[in-house]
């Protein structure tokens, strides 16, 4: 296997972590609708425990800040947030490139501050409980950590590789 392609594979752990995540995000919530509205109404009518569901809504919100944070990340390697150019266009290729170089400067500054302020959250957390499944609630602050910091190297990876650079940088 190539540098590349082993580059290319760990590439890969994000966006397959988000895939499981929203995957299983869609079948705990199916659960819970079921539970609710199916189960909850069929153990009442047997007069027998109900099903305990009300872990849905913790994993829901645990896993809804991961994919959203990891998703920020792929969506920053992928080069996919919107941005607007009205007047970069019209720069010189040295200005145009000492721009691209400023706004990746500015992303990697606000994703290691993410990150920072994310760690020291979970840390602060890190002996709270939920109070449905009892999980550190370290799990629901420790997204920002891990998705701050592959947004800093999303950020610097695509601030150093050529291939990033626009069309327009390239042919002038």
């Amino acid at each position: 296997m190539t540098w590349s392609g082993l580059v290319r594979g760990l590439e890969m752990v994000p966006k397959i972590l988000v895939g499981g995540l929203v995957l299983g995000a869609i079948g705990t919530m199916l659960f819970g609708v079921l539970a609710r509205y199916v189960l909850l109404p069929i153990t009442n009518w047997m007069d027998v425990d109900p099903v305990n569901f009300f872990w849905v809504e913790e994993v829901g919100e645990t896993a809804l800040a991961w994919i959203t944070l990891i998703g920020a990340a792929i969506g920053v390697a992928e080069r996919s947030h919107f941005s607007l150019a009205i007047l970069v266009h019209k720069f010189p290729p040295r200005l145009r490139m000492a721009v691209h170089y400023f706004n990746h400067a500015v992303i990697c500054s606000f994703a290691l501050l993410v990150a920072w302020l994310g760690y020291k959250l979970a840390i602060l957390n890190a002996g709270l409980t939920s109070p449905g499944l009892e999980f550190s609630l370290a799990w629901i602050y420790a997204p920002a950590a891990v998705g701050g910091l592959l947004m800093a190297i999303y950020a610097v990876k695509s601030a150093c590789d050529p291939s990033e650079h626009t069309i327009d940088d390239v042919r002038e």
